[in-house]
C-alpha cells in the first residue's frame, strides 16, 4: 500500500494549469449535473454569430462544445484570469483568449455578442455581461452553488457557518438586477467520492475556492485524519453543488 506522505508527495507533483480532470480516474468520481451543460453549449452555438467564453479555465469545455455544435460562430473569443491557464486555453481555442483579471470589465465594445456563456466562474459580473451582450443575447453558466463541497471544507477548516449567497433564487435575483430575463435557474447536488489521499490533496490545490489558502504542508494533519477514514471506509464523500442559470437580456 502506497504511503501518506508518497501519496502527498505525488499529489504535490501533479500540474496546475489547464481544466483537465482525467487525473482523477481510478481515484475519484463525481455526479454529473443531468442537463449537460457542454450539450447545452454547444446547441446554442449552433445558432450564434458572436461567442463569448467567460473564465474559460484551459478552454477544454469551451473547445470541446465548438467541437459538437456543428458550425462556428463568426467571432469566438475567451477570457482567462490565470496565467498559467492561459498558454493551454490558447493551444485549445487559439488566438481569441485574452487575459482578464477576474473582476476586472471586458475588452470588448458594448452589444459584441449574442451569446456569453461561463462555466464554474469564481466571480460573474453581471454588468459587464449584459453590456457586452446585444439585446435578446443569451447568457448561460453553470456556476458554483452554496456550501459546494461542503463535507471537505469541513474536514480542514473544522466547522463552518450555514452557506450565504449562490443559491438558485439568489443567483437569479442578481441576473434580473442586471437587466436579465431569467429563463431557467435549478440546482443539484452531486456527491463526490474520493479514493485516495492524493486524490484530496490535488482537489484542493486545483479547486481553490474549497478550502482557501490550502497548501499540503499547512493542512497535513487535517489530511491525515482523513486519510485515516479512506483506509477505513475505502472513500471520503462529499458533495458537490452546481447552479444552471440561463438569462435574456433587455432589448
Amino acid at each position: 500500500m502506497t504511503t501518506f506522505n508518497a501519496l502527498l508527495d505525488e499529489a504535490a507533483a501533479v500540474p496546475l494549469e489547464g481544466w483537465d480532470f482525467s487525473w482523477f480516474a481510478g481515484r475519484a468520481t463525481e455526479q454529473r449535473p443531468s442537463w449537460g451543460y457542454a450539450g447545452l453549449v454547444a446547441a446554442r452555438l449552433a445558432h450564434a454569430e458572436a461567442a463569448l467564453d467567460v473564465q474559460t479555465g484551459g478552454g477544454e469545455v469551451f473547445a470541446y462544445a465548438l467541437s459538437q455544435a456543428g458550425r462556428e460562430p463568426g467571432l469566438v473569443a475567451a477570457v482567462e484570469s490565470w496565467p498559467p491557464n492561459l498558454a493551454v486555453a490558447r493551444k485549445n481555442l487559439g488566438g481569441n483568449v485574452v487575459a482578464v483579471a477576474e473582476t476586472a470589465g471586458l475588452p470588448f465594445r458594448d452589444g459584441t455578442f449574442d451569446l456569453v456563456v461561463s462555466r464554474h466562474p469564481v466571480h460573474t459580473g453581471w454588468a459587464e455581461t449584459a453590456r457586452v451582450l446585444r439585446p435578446g443575447g443569451i447568457f448561460l453558466s453553470q456556476q458554483i452553488g452554496a456550501g459546494s463541497n461542503r463535507e471537505l471544507s469541513e474536514a480542514m477548516m473544522g466547522p463552518l457557518p450555514p452557506p450565504e449567497g449562490r443559491h438558485p433564487e439568489q443567483i437569479a435575483a442578481e441576473a434580473e438586477a442586471a437587466g436579465f430575463e431569467v429563463l431557467r435557474v435549478r440546482g443539484e447536488r452531486l456527491r463526490a467520492e474520493f479514493y485516495d489521499i492524493a486524490a484530496v490533496a490535488h482537489f484542493l490545490r486545483k479547486v481553490v475556492w474549497t478550502v482557501p489558502g490550502f497548501t499540503i504542508e499547512r493542512y497535513r494533519d487535517r489530511l491525515r485524519d482523513v486519510h485515516e477514514e479512506i483506509t477505513v471506509k475505502g472513500k471520503f464523500v462529499s458533495y458537490a453543488t452546481r447552479v444552471l442559470i440561463e438569462a435574456r437580456r433587455w432589448g
